[in-house]
């Protein structure tokens, strides 16, 4: 049975109580507005991205940007969306501000914001949970990836709320707890000073009470990165090899052209993770023919990290597997064109929710609006994640 405020928080999604999801129209981007997620006390924005037709039970796949660009930029860049729309998946991008970071850096470095049910790690935990419940997406298929200061970040989440991620994907990142001072942080980076397993491992285990199971990771790094040294990819395999009580040595590596990878299976032989490294790219995401437009740190090398990303987390197989792409149906309205979705949509008055219902129009008024947020907030506090 699912709780009260669960319940409540899904029944006012599906009624077209919209208060709390806008779309910004000075926006020229595939991106919405998350405007009520708790308490937010990292004090982040959050938009997101639900492709036409997308199913209930959906993957969630959480982005964050890297120092100076924004959500639009990267989603842009990246091919996100595009995937989103050809997989059937959502995504919820969290946005940092100037006034939190003057280079819109998120704060992986800052103690109060890399603790678990703090600062900036608890407002994006928040907007998960808004976002699972607003949209009937699958729990067991939430996944974090983000570039530099973001790969950070991410690395943050997987570390603090590993019980949330079935995986994560970090580019140009860090591995948690590296440090926690702004000097700290530009010497780690910089490849300064050593660090063991057994200390990479101990900030792991004690970012959070949880014994496993543990997500899988894939890492992405150039081997010509001025900015993230190449050795911080290392430490972050290391870190995650002993969260999944694996060997120093590799399964298997493979080779494709200038991308080298190393990939760790577990006993069942599946693979839990991998370190994927493009040969003289410098600081950024690699990108491909399939997916994304390159721009500032956002490399054309031959490979979509955002393809192998999603395909290592087991959302796609093989580019030719992704779902049909979107078609008008004989109303012009986009949907997926694969089979019927299967009867599980939550019954909404003794009816099931159709995905062929007309949009729902936007509800406004400061009543209406304040009501949806209460039933948001109350199913935090159900959650855990407001007081």
């Amino acid at each position: 049975m699912r709780n009260i405020p669960d319940m409540l928080a899904r029944l006012a999604v599906l009624r077209g109580y919209t208060g709390t999801f806008s779309a910004d129209p000075a926006r020229a981007d595939r991106l919405s507005t998350l405007t009520t997620f708790g308490t937010n006390p990292g004090g982040l924005r959050a938009h997101f991205y639900t492709p036409p037709g997308i199913r209930p039970g959906a993957p969630l796949v959480v982005v964050l940007h890297g120092c100076t660009q924004n959500a639009a930029g990267y989603d842009h860049h990246s091919g996100w969306s595009e995937l989103a729309e050809r997989a059937g998946v959502a995504l919820l991008y969290p946005e940092q501000q100037h006034a939190n970071n003057p280079n819109l850096c998120f704060n992986w470095f800052h103690p109060e914001d890399t603790r678990r049910n703090h600062g900036e790690a608890l407002s994006i935990r928040q907007m998960i949970e808004t976002m699972v419940l607003a949209h009937d997406l699958d729990r067991s298929r939430v996944f974090v990836t983000g570039l530099s200061a973001g790969g950070a970040m991410a690395s943050v989440m997987l570390a603090t709320y590993p019980e949330v991620f079935a995986g994560g994907g970090i580019i140009a990142g860090l591995a948690y707890g590296r440090a926690s001072t702004v000097p700290e942080a530009f010497s780690c980076m910089h490849g300064q000073g050593s660090i063991s397993d057994g200390e990479l491992w101990r900030l792991l285990r004690e970012a959070s009470s949880h014994s496993g199971p543990w997500p899988k990771v894939t890492i992405w790094q150039g081997s010509a990165d001025h900015t993230v040294a190449p050795s911080n990819a290392e430490d972050i395999a290391a870190q995650w090899r002993s969260a999944h009580r694996l060997e120093a040595a590799a399964s298997r590596t493979e080779r494709q052209g200038p991308h080298w990878r190393r990939i760790w299976c577990n006993a069942a032989g599946e693979a839990v993770i991998e370190l994927n490294t493009v040969a003289a790219m410098g600081h950024g995401t690699p990108l491909g023919d399939e997916l994304g437009t390159p721009g500032p740190y956002m490399f054309d090398v031959g490979i979509s990290s955002t393809w192998e990303i999603a395909r290592f987390w087991g959302i796609v197989e093989a580019r030719d597997s992704l779902s049909p792409e979107l078609v008008p149906d004989a109303r012009g309205a986009f949907r997926a064109a694969f089979p019927p979705p299967e009867a599980h949509a939550l019954p909404l008055h003794g009816e099931r929710a159709s995905n062929d219902a007309p949009a729902r129009p936007a509800i406004h008024g400061l009543a209406r609006e304040s009501s949806v947020r209460k039933i948001i907030e109350d199913a935090l506090r159900s959650a855990g994640l407001m007081r």
